[in-house]
């Protein structure tokens, strides 16, 4: 990693600049997979499966025997430390459920918001290098609380046309009996114009790489919703001289390997901290199964050494991370100051890890900045809000004159003419 000792604030907009990949013609070629799976359906999907995934499906949806083999394949602890996660997710999604509100505004002037479940959302879940089988809780869990009536999943097969058994004991634990052995632009495509075999979506979840990113973006135009953009994970921890350097250490390794365009920074007021995290970084990597991955990340990272708390909360704020761990004295103080990040992991003993599996908030979360206008996924994601209003006689002779001068001032005749009109018939 990179340090950066006292940084002048007109540096820091370099500073906390994201990796830039080479993105040259990735929209094109994208578009030009969207196009044929919107002209082609199951063949189209099923050819760039073959390509890119090594394997053509006769079959896109997998069968209950497949699933129920994959169950038996999932060992006892993991299948109860995925039941206790699902059990904590689902805790903290229920909690933000809103009671419909009934609201006179004045008198014989009744408003009220209904929230109402998207009816069809599509959940993307990547596969690749590592199977995340923990989105399936993260993305599923709140759209069977918001009773969503069709949820359809996607996610890539391995060259002998299996999906990863955690993936699919998950998706059976929480509900999902529709799973697609399809992934990538490709599995975007199927859920946004619908095929043969897979039905269209109103809304698409979930995270992937540069190109499921840039499909989720170009669908989103006119063909259907998705959650938010999202690109490389990333985190970043707020350490003084207070925090554990192997915790710091391990919580800048356990995002670092999520892969090689992950970014990680430190942001420390504390000198001496930054020689025992280095010291534990290398420690900690020539463990790790995915060493190669990490050390590439963190090739995208930084330290930076600040002057003050006051800098340190400013930077992360304009940083605004997906991820802020907060391993500081006064940690509760610090969190109350953040007003741009994804999701805030605060004390020595909050890793990020934890939110990824078991605490119960969601990690499917903003990136790149995206932070300071989107929120995570959450159970309003999966729902609409309806407004609806009804007025009596006596509540339009109060507030009809209002927007009889209200439209007349727009020059909208019509719109006045709609009062006026009620108005008189009440004389």
């Amino acid at each position: 990693m990179q340090v950066f000792k006292y940084p002048p604030k007109e540096d820091w907009v370099k500073l906390l600049q994201r990796p830039e990949n080479d993105l040259s013609g990735l929209f094109s070629t994208v578009q030009g997979i969207l196009d044929d799976i919107k002209a082609n359906g199951n063949s189209a999907a099923i050819k760039y499966s073959e390509k890119f995934d090594g394997f053509a499906a006769k079959e896109l949806l997998v069968s209950k025997e497949e699933i129920d083999e994959a169950c038996m394949q999932i060992s006892s602890n993991l299948k109860e430390a995925i039941y206790k996660a699902k059990l904590n997710v689902e805790t903290f999604h229920e909690a933000q459920i809103v009671p419909e509100r009934v609201v006179e505004t004045m008198p014989g002037v009744v408003c009220r918001q209904k929230s109402v479940a998207i009816e069809k959302v599509g959940l993307y879940i990547p596969g690749g290098t590592a199977p995340l089988f923990s989105t399936v809780l993260m993305l599923a869990c709140p759209a069977k609380i918001a009773k969503c009536k069709e949820i359809v999943l996607c996610t890539p097969p391995d060259r002998e046309g299996k999906v990863h058994p955690a993936i699919l004991y998950t998706a059976s634990l929480v509900g999902v009996t529709k799973v697609y052995k399809l992934g990538g632009v490709q599995a975007i495509g199927a859920m946004a114009y619908g095929t043969e075999s897979i039905p269209k979506v109103d809304k698409i979840f979930g995270p992937g790489n540069s190109y499921v990113t840039a499909a989720k973006q170009l669908v989103s135009l006119k063909d259907v919703a998705i959650d938010m953009p999202a690109g490389p994970s990333e985190v970043e921890v707020l350490a003084d001289e207070s925090a554990n350097p192997a915790f710091v250490a391990s919580d800048l390794l356990s995002q670092a390997e999520h892969g090689v365009d992950s970014q990680v920074i430190l942001v420390t007021n504390s000198i001496e901290l930054i020689a025992k995290v280095e010291e534990e970084l290398e420690k900690q990597l020539s463990r790790l199964s995915r060493k190669e991955i990490a050390v590439k990340a963190l090739e995208n990272s930084r330290i930076l050494l600040l002057g003050s708390k006051e800098e340190m909360i400013e930077m992360t704020n304009q940083y605004a991370p997906e991820h802020l761990i907060i391993a500081m004295r006064d940690e509760d103080e610090v969190a109350n100051k953040i007003t741009n990040a994804g999701s805030v992991f605060v004390g020595n003993y909050t890793p990020e890890s934890a939110g990824d599996y078991a605490s119960g908030t969601n990690h499917t979360l903003p990136t790149h900045g995206y932070a300071r206008a989107y929120s995570g996924v959450n159970l309003d994601s999966y729902l609409k809000k309806i407004t609806f209003q009804k007025i009596s006689p006596q509540g339009l002779l109060e507030i009809g004159p209002a927007i009889e001068e209200m439209a007349a001032a727009e020059q909208l005749d019509a719109h006045k003419n709609a009062v006026t009109i009620r108005l008189n018939s009440l004389k």
